[in-house]
């Protein structure tokens, strides 16, 4: 089992910035690829961004490039999601989501993934 906890979540103006934070805990952290997803309120959970087990490999949804960073601190079982440039299509809740990264077939598949978090919130006004 992975246990994860998401924190970091509030309200942030456009254009402001925020930074997501995910905590991991129950089994060797670098085996595992991480990922972001989001879900607002009536709409699909969507990818928003996963890296690769030992941060080699980042992938980004069209709609976050060049604006959001994923990165990962192994030595202390966190992921990270730095969000800059905030609009108010990027409100929903953020879960964290963890594989196995020898299984996971498509980082961007929320399917793919067994273990998640509660999530946080994203509030943005315009």
């Amino acid at each position: 089992q992975v246990q994860l906890v998401e924190s970091g979540g509030g309200l942030v103006q456009a254009g402001g910035s925020l930074r997501l934070s995910c905590a991991a805990s129950g089994r060797t952290f670098s085996d595992y690829t991480m990922g972001w997803f989001r879900q607002a309120p009536g709409k699909e959970r969507e990818f928003v961004a996963a890296i690769t087990w030992n941060g080699g490999n980042t992938y980004y949804a069209d709609s976050v490039k060049g604006r959001f960073t994923i990165s990962r601190d192994n030595a202390k079982n966190t992921v990270d999601l730095q969000m800059n440039s905030l609009k108010p299509e990027d409100m929903a809740g953020y879960y964290c989501a963890a594989e196995y990264a020898f299984t996971l077939r498509r980082p961007d598949l929320a399917n793919d993934y067994v273990y998640w978090g509660q999530g946080t919130q994203v509030t943005v006004s315009s």
